[in-house]
C-alpha cells in the first residue's frame, strides 16, 4: 500500500488510512508550517523523520497516552520532589530545552530527528503561544526539561531529555499536576515505550484518540506563554 504524498495546502488523509502497522505511517510531504502542523495535531497527526529524508506524517494504532491525574509517581521519585533541591520553570528556556532534546544521545540510535529545521518549526508555534517547555533547574543550571504542544485540552507532548537524576521525570510530574488543575483531558505521548508506561501511560485505540481530540482541540484555553511561577509550591502538599 503507498501513501500519498501532500503537496501545497493539500490536506491530510484521514488518519484510518495510515498504514496498518504500529507506527501509523499516514503520508510524507508538505512542510512545517505553524498552520499544517497545528492541523496535523488538531487531527492525531505528528511529523517524525530523520534529516535528509521527506517530511514524514504519523498516526500510531494503538496511542500511548498519560491522563494527567493517572501521573504515577514512584516512591524514590516522591523522595525527590520532596526533597525540593530544584526550581521547575515554564516557557523560559524553550530553545535550550529543545536544543537539549536534540543533543540528548538515544539508545539505539545514531543522530537526532529534532534537526535545525524541525528545531526552527517548534520555535515558531512557541512564538505564538503553542509550543511549551517545561524546565527542570538544579543550582542554577538547566538540568533537563520536555517540550510540546498545547491546543484546547490537549498536550501533545513531543521529547524530552535529561542531565541529572530524576530531572525530566521532575518536569513530567510537574507537567501532569498543570495540566490536571488546567482542566487538560489528555497527554499524548504518541508511541508506547516502558519508561512512558513507568510514568503511568496507556495504549488507547487511534479511532478513540483521534474522536477525543476532535473535541478537546476546540475547548479549554487559547495559546500564550504559561506563566513561569506556576509550578512553584506544587508539591508542597500531599495529595
Amino acid at each position: 500500500m503507498s501513501i500519498p504524498w501532500l503537496g501545497k495546502n493539500q490536506a491530510f488523509p484521514p488518519p484510518k488510512r495510515a498504514l496498518r502497522d504500529p507506527n501509523g505511517l499516514l503520508a510524507a510531504g508538505g512542510d512545517l508550517s505553524a498552520a499544517r502542523l497545528l492541523a496535523a495535531y488538531a487531527q492525531g497527526i505528528f511529523p517524525w523523520y530523520a534529516p535528509g529524508e521527506p517530511i514524514l506524517w504519523w498516526s500510531p494504532d494503538p496511542r500511548m497516552v498519560l491522563f494527567p491525574a493517572e501521573f504515577r509517581i514512584s516512591r524514590s521519585l516522591r523522595r525527590t520532589l520532596a526533597r525540593g533541591r530544584y526550581r521547575v520553570l515554564l516557557d523560559t528556556a524553550f530553545a535550550e530545552v529543545i536544543a537539549g532534546c536534540a543533543n540528548a544521545p538515544r539508545r539505539g540510535q545514531n543522530g537526532t530527528w529534532i534537526s535545525a529545521e524541525m528545531q526552527s518549526a517548534y520555535l515558531r508555534l512557541h512564538r505564538m503561544g503553542h509550543a511549551h517547555s517545561v524546565e527542570t533547574w538544579i543550582d542554577g543550571e538547566l538540568a533537563g526539561g520536555l517540550y510540546g504542544v498545547a491546543i484546547g485540552r490537549v498536550f501533545f507532548g513531543e521529547s524530552m531529555f535529561s542531565r541529572a537524576a530524576d530531572a525530566s521525570k521532575i518536569a513530567a510530574a510537574h507537567l501532569a499536576r498543570i495540566l490536571e488543575r488546567r482542566g487538560f483531558a489528555v497527554i499524548d505521548c504518541q508511541m508506547s515505550t516502558a519508561h512512558l508506561a513507568s510514568l503511568g501511560a496507556r495504549e488507547i485505540a487511534r479511532s478513540q484518540f483521534v474522536a477525543g481530540v476532535r473535541t478537546w482541540t476546540r475547548e479549554g484555553e487559547g495559546p500564550g506563554t504559561w506563566p513561569a511561577v506556576d509550578a512553584a509550591g506544587i508539591f508542597d502538599s500531599n495529595r
